[in-house]
Order: structure tokens, then C-alpha cells, then sequence
């Protein structure tokens, strides 16, 4: 009678297997090697042995917070989330229709069209929030201004790409229904597409101001305002106790941002 146990079945390789499972491992090990001395060839190593030393000076210095430099900190925290929220309003705004453009069901043209859209969403999603604010500080120079315009160009990629992908996964059956009636092309995305991706809109929307309250509070260390600039004017100038402050100004808002962030979601999905 069986017990039901099946017997181990051991897996045998043939001597060319072994030989290149070896070779492979062996050119794997190579490029690893290759790869750290590359690295490190201008690693000052008395540096890196120093560094402990230097982080426990350092982390002395931070404590005590100075807790009087909270009160400076109000209006760059208020700029930070205008920021956030400007650039995300922004990037939503122009991520619509190159998301409509892009997907596959909605697209005017397959061939000019689409590779073009999504030539516009691979490029802002290329591209990092930071080098953009470095390139528009150059350009507009420094200010509000150009941590927003960097804050919407990053995040159109982000929304359009998650929310063509919405558009063509939605129920294609809803959409003929709508077509049927003689309804236009813009009546049918309107009655039929719209309402089928409206709670992804808002979940990709909210939570990509989430991330933009992040971003938005470093893009002052290139000069486009927020708590970043208060930060990079506090590294200059050593003060270490001032970098704890906003250390843990920033924590709080990611953190408050993020719980808003999973409530809305929670609620509209």
C-alpha cells in the first residue's frame, strides 16, 4: 500500500553541465572582482578605517537638538509641501492625456502617436527630480519655481505610465456597450473608460504626492527652496545640532504624508 510519500528523485548532470554551471561561476566571480577594484581604485582606505571615528564625532556633535531652530524651520516646511503638491497637481495635469496617448485601446495612431507618448513617459521617468531642479536652477534660476516645475516633470512619467496601463486593462465590454448607443469617441472614454479608472487615478495621484513630499525636501540642496536649502545651509556651516532638527522635521512629514497617503488610498480603492 502507498503511503503517499513520493521517493526523492535526484537530479544528475552530465559533465558539460558541471563544466559550464563552473565556467559561469568562475566569469561571475571575475566581473565581481573586476567590478570592486574599479570601484575602489581611488578609495583612500585610512578614510574609510577613520570613518567610525569621524560618524561617533559627528553623531556627538547632533545631540542635543537645538529645539530654538524649530521656528525657522515653519516656512521652508510650508514651501516643501507646496512643492510637493504644486508639482504633483502639475505632473497629474499633463499625465492624463499622454496617458490616454499611450494606451493601446485609446490611442489615435499606433505608429506615430504612441511611440511618441511613450517616448515622453520614459524620458521623464529617466530622468531623477534632482537633476531636473539642478538643470531648471541653471535655466530659471534658483527658487520655488523650479522645485515645482522639476517636482511635475519627474512625476509625469510615474502617473501616465500607471494609469495607460490602467486604461487598457479595463473591461472592453463596457466600452462597446457604450459605442453601441452611436456614442463619439470622447463620449465613449467619457461613460465608458473614465469611470472605470477614476479610483486608480486617485490611488496613482496620492501616492505619487507622497513621494513627491520626499523628493521635494532635498531639492534644496541644488538651490530650488524647501527645508532642502536649510539643510545645505546647515551642513556649510557645521551646525550639526540644526541638521538634527530638520532631520526629524522631514521624518515627521514623510511620515504624516504617508500615513494620508494610505488613507486616501484605503478609501477611493
Amino acid at each position: 500500500m502507498s503511503s503517499g510519500i513520493h521517493p526523492k528523485v535526484w537530479q544528475f548532470h552530465t559533465p558539460k553541465q558541471r563544466l559550464l554551471r563552473w565556467v559561469g561561476w568562475f566569469w561571475l566571480v571575475a566581473l565581481t572582482v573586476f567590478c570592486w577594484n574599479l570601484m575602489t581604485e581611488n578609495t583612500i582606505w585610512a578614510f574609510v578605517a577613520d570613518a567610525p571615528r569621524q560618524a561617533s564625532d559627528i553623531g556627538g556633535r547632533m545631540i542635543p537638538p537645538r529645539w530654538g531652530y524649530l521656528s525657522e524651520l515653519w516656512q521652508p516646511l510650508w514651501d516643501t509641501l507646496n512643492i510637493a503638491t504644486l508639482g504633483t497637481l502639475i505632473g497629474v495635469f499633463l499625465a492624463v492625456p499622454v496617458a490616454f496617448l499611450a494606451a493601446g485601446n485609446t490611442t489615435p495612431s499606433r505608429y506615430l502617436v504612441r511611440p511618441l507618448a511613450l517616448l515622453i513617459i520614459v524620458t521623464s521617468r529617466s530622468i531623477n527630480s534632482l537633476i531636473w531642479a539642478l538643470l531648471l536652477v541653471a535655466i530659471i534660476g534658483p527658487g520655488l519655481l523650479a522645485g515645482i516645475i522639476a517636482i511635475g516633470l519627474r512625476s509625469i512619467g510615474f502617473v501616465a505610465k500607471l494609469l495607460y496601463e490602467a486604461i487598457e486593462e479595463i473591461d472592453e465590454s463596457q466600452v462597446e456597450a457604450v459605442r453601441a448607443t452611436g456614442a463619439s469617441g470622447a463620449q465613449v472614454i467619457d461613460y465608458a473608460v473614465v469611470p472605470q479608472i477614476l479610483p486608480a487615478f486617485w490611488g496613482i495621484s496620492v501616492f505619487r504626492w507622497d513621494i513627491n513630499i520626499r523628493e521635494s525636501t532635498i531639492l534644496g540642496l541644488v538651490g530650488a527652496g524647501g527645508l532642502g536649502l536649510q539643510l545645505q545651509s546647515s551642513l556649510n556651516t557645521l551646525a550639526w545640532n540644526q541638521v538634527t532638527v530638520i532631520f526629524l522635521v522631514i521624518l515627521v512629514t514623510v511620515v504624516v504624508s504617508e500615513w494620508v497617503s494610505a488613507k486616501v488610498r484605503q478609501a477611493v480603492l
